[in-house]
């Protein structure tokens, strides 16, 4: 089975297209699993926070990346993947 781990800072948005499309139908079959992981719940801040101001300063908000890294970090030891990819905008 081909187990997929979604990092999302906001997991309930994804509840619903895995839940209800052709993914839903792999998932019943038992040919898919996937997990959503909440980023937020690797935040070492009391609020919870996963963005932080850009380095050098400006306009907008960046990902922190200790939430990320811990989260992989978490993941990996947990079993072993053969690719992790991540997506963003760079």
């Amino acid at each position: 089975m081909l187990r997929i781990d979604i990092i999302s800072a906001v997991p309930g948005l994804l509840i619903s297209p895995i839940e209800h499309s052709i993914i839903a139908r792999a998932r019943d079959k038992k040919r898919v699993e996937i997990l959503i992981h909440d980023l937020r719940d690797f935040s070492t801040d009391k609020h919870r926070k996963i963005d932080d101001y850009p380095y050098g300063g400006g306009a907008g908000m960046v990902l922190s990346p200790q939430p990320v890294f811990d989260c992989i970090e978490k993941l990996t030891a947990e079993r072993t993947y053969d690719e992790i990819i991540f997506t963003g905008r760079w």
